[in-house]
C-alpha cells in the first residue's frame, strides 16, 4: 500500500519542480550570448510570468558600474535599464533612481548584510520580505511607501567581486507566502550564476572579436598589393563585426583630411573615437557609431574592452602612417644620394670637357685677335673676325661656368653681409620686376650674422634665382626674397607664385644643360652654376615646387667662424 503524501509536502514538491524549471530557463537564457540589458529583460520577463507579480527588478554592482533593470507586467511590459557609476568610494549602492527614501535605505542594508536578526521581515539568508509594506519596518520604523504592498528583496553574488539584489513586488497584500521566499532566494542565486556565466562568455566573445579584428588588421598591413587608400578601407571594413552590436555599427578612419568609411557613415551621437597620433602629432581619428540608440554601458553604449580596442586600432593605423613616412624618407634620401652621385659624375665630365676646350679656345681667341690687327684688312673680313672673337669669348664664359659647377674655380673668401648683398642685387632687378607687373617682396632678418664667401659669386646666385623666378611668374604674381638664421647656417630663400615644376623636372633642375626653355633661349647652366657655387661655399640648396603653385629655392650657407675661434685649440 502506497503511503500518502500530505498536501503541504505535495505543494512543496510541486513548487520545487516549478522553480527548477524556472532556474533552467534562466541558465539557458544566459547561454544565448545576448547583451546585458537584453539578458536582464529576458530574466525579468520569466520572473513576471512565473510569479504573476506586478513588478520585478535587478540591481547589480558590476565592476565600476552599477545598473538597475526593472519590468512591469502589462501589454506591452514596461522595461527600464539604467547604467550609472558606483558610489564615490566604489561601494555597493543597492538603490535606484525613483526609490523612496525608506526603500533606498532598506536595499543598501540588504546589500551590506546589515539586517536585524530575529525580526520577522528578514530570513536567515539575509533576504527581506513583507506582506504589508505600508507598515513601518525595523526598529527605526522605515516607511517604504509606494503602490506595492507585498515585497521580496533577495541578495545574491555575481562572481567574487559583484553583488546584486532581486526584487519582486505586488500590489496585493500578503501576496507572497513565507515558504516561497526560500525558493525565490534560490532563484536569485541561480540568476547570480547566470550573470557570472554570461559575463564570462561575453568577455570571451569580445576578446575573440577583438583579437580577430587586430589579426585581420595585421594581415592587411602586410599585404604589399594594396595601395594606401585600399589598406585603410580594408581596415575600416574589419571594425563593425568587432563591436557589441555589429548589425548597427559603422566605422570611419579620417587621416590627413581624407575619409575611409563603411557605407552610410554619418557620425551620430552614439560614437566612440580615438585619435591617431604619429610622433606626437594628431593625424586623424578612428570612429565607431551606432545607427540606433542602445542602453548606456561603460562609455555611452560601448564597453571598456571596446575603448581599449579602438585605441589599439588607432595605434595600428598610426604605425602604418609612421612606416609609410619612414619609407618616404628613405626613398627621398636614396634619391638625394643618387642625385648627388649623378651631379658629381657630371661635374667630373664637365671639368674634363672644360680643360679640353680651354686650350683650343685660347688659340682661336688669340689668333683671331692677332688677325684683327692685320693692316689693310677688308671690312667684311674684319667683321667676321669680330664675330669669331665674340663667339670665342662666349664659349670661354660657358667653359668658366662649367669649371665653376665642377668646383674647379675656388671662391675668393671675404666677409659678406647677406642682407647687404641682397639689397644691392635687387637694385638691378626691381625695375625689371616692376616692368613685368610682378611684386617683389623682402623679408630680411635684421640680426643676420656674417658669412665667409665670394660676394661676386653669391650675387650671381641671387640674380640667377630671381631671374628664373621672374621668367616663371606671370604679371600679377609675386616674388619673395627672405633671409634668416637657421642654426649654424644663414638661409637665403627665393619664392615665386609662378608655374611651378613637375616632380620629373624637379629631379633634373641642377643638371648642366637641362632646360625647359625653347632652343636658343637658355643654356641650362644657370641652376647648375648656382649649385656649384653653393657647394663650393660648403652649403647646400633645397627646392620645393608644385605645378601651378610656384617654386621656392632655399640656399643654406655656413656662418663665419671668427679667426680667434678657428685658431683656438681644444681643451
Amino acid at each position: 500500500m502506497t503511503k500518502s503524501v500530505p498536501d503541504a509536502s505535495r505543494h512543496t514538491i510541486r513548487l520545487a519542480d516549478e522553480f527548477a524549471v524556472l532556474s533552467r530557463r534562466i541558465l539557458r537564457s544566459a547561454n544565448q550570448g545576448v547583451a546585458r540589458s537584453d539578458f536582464a529583460r529576458e530574466v525579468l520577463t520569466l520572473l513576471l510570468d512565473f510569479s504573476a507579480s506586478d513588478e520585478a527588478g535587478l540591481r547589480v554592482n558590476e565592476g565600476p558600474r552599477y545598473y538597475c533593470a526593472s519590468s512591469r507586467s502589462g501589454d506591452p511590459r514596461l522595461f527600464e535599464f539604467r547604467m550609472s557609476a558606483r558610489g564615490p568610494g566604489g561601494e555597493d549602492r543597492g538603490s535606484c533612481v525613483g526609490d523612496s527614501e525608506g526603500l533606498s535605505v532598506l536595499c543598501q542594508r540588504v546589500v551590506r548584510g546589515a539586517v536585524e536578526p530575529g525580526l520577522p521581515w528578514f530570513t536567515r539568508s539575509g533576504s527581506f520580505w513583507t506582506g504589508d509594506a505600508a507598515q513601518p519596518i525595523g526598529s527605526e520604523g522605515l516607511v517604504l511607501g509606494g503602490e506595492h504592498r507585498s515585497l521580496i528583496i533577495a541578495p545574491f553574488a555575481v562572481g567574487d567581486d559583484s553583488h546584486a539584489l532581486l526584487l519582486l513586488m505586488s500590489r496585493e497584500r500578503d501576496y507572497f507566502r513565507e515558504g516561497e521566499v526560500e525558493f525565490y532566494e534560490g532563484v536569485a542565486q541561480t540568476i547570480g550564476v547566470a550573470l557570472a556565466d554570461r559575463r564570462a562568455q561575453a568577455a570571451l566573445r569580445e576578446r575573440v572579436k577583438e583579437l580577430t579584428c587586430l589579426y585581420g588588421i595585421d594581415q592587411v598591413r602586410e599585404r604589399e598589393d594594396l595601395s594606401f587608400p585600399q589598406t585603410f578601407q580594408a581596415i575600416v571594413e574589419l571594425l563593425p563585426p568587432a563591436w557589441l552590436y555589429p548589425a548597427i555599427a559603422q566605422a570611419r578612419i579620417h587621416v590627413d583630411g581624407v575619409d575611409y568609411a563603411t557605407s552610410g557613415f554619418q557620425g551620430g551621437p552614439q560614437r566612440l573615437a580615438a585619435d591617431i597620433l604619429v610622433r606626437g602629432t594628431k593625424r586623424g581619428l578612428v570612429e565607431i557609431e551606432y545607427t540606433e540608440p542602445r542602453p548606456v554601458l561603460d562609455e555611452g553604449p560601448f564597453l571598456r574592452d571596446e575603448r581599449r580596442l579602438i585605441d589599439a586600432v588607432a595605434s595600428q593605423v598610426a604605425s602604418i602612417l609612421a612606416r609609410r613616412h619612414a619609407e618616404e624618407e628613405r626613398h627621398r634620401f636614396e634619391e638625394q644620394l643618387r642625385h648627388a652621385d649623378r651631379l658629381a659624375t657630371i661635374g667630373q665630365l664637365a671639368a674634363g670637357v672644360a680643360h679640353e676646350l680651354n686650350e683650343p679656345l685660347s688659340n682661336v681667341l688669340g689668333f683671331a685677335q692677332l688677325a684683327r690687327k692685320t693692316p689693310g684688312l677688308p671690312k667684311p673680313a674684319a667683321d667676321d673676325i669680330d664675330k669669331t672673337v665674340a663667339a670665342a669669348l662666349h664659349a670661354r664664359d660657358v667653359v668658366s661656368k662649367l669649371m665653376l659647377f665642377a668646383r674647379q674655380k675656388l671662391p675668393t673668401q671675404g666677409q659678406v653681409q647677406l642682407n647687404e648683398l641682397v639689397e644691392n642685387g635687387l637694385l638691378l632687378l626691381e625695375s625689371r620686376c616692376a616692368k613685368a607687373g610682378i611684386r617683389l617682396e623682402r623679408h630680411l632678418d635684421p640680426v643676420l650674422p656674417g658669412i665667409a664667401a665670394d660676394s661676386g659669386q653669391l650675387l650671381q646666385v641671387l640674380v640667377n634665382l630671381v631671374v628664373n623666378a621672374l621668367q616663371a611668374t606671370s604679371a600679377g604674381g609675386k616674388i619673395a626674397i627672405s633671409t634668416e638664421r637657421a642654426g649654424d647656417f644663414v638661409a637665403l630663400a627665393v619664392a615665386d607664385t609662378g608655374a611651378g615644376m613637375t616632380p620629373e623636372i624637379l629631379r633634373q633642375v641642377f643638371i648642366p644643360f637641362f632646360t625647359t626653355k625653347p632652343i636658343g633661349e637658355g643654356t641650362g647652366l644657370g641652376l647648375s652654376v648656382v649649385h656649384g657655387i653653393v657647394s663650393a661655399h660648403g652649403g647646400r640648396i633645397e627646392v620645393e615646387s608644385e605645378p601651378r603653385r610656384g617654386t621656392r629655392f632655399r640656399v643654406l650657407l655656413p656662418v663665419s667662424v671668427p679667426a680667434d675661434d678657428r685658431n683656438r685649440g681644444g681643451p
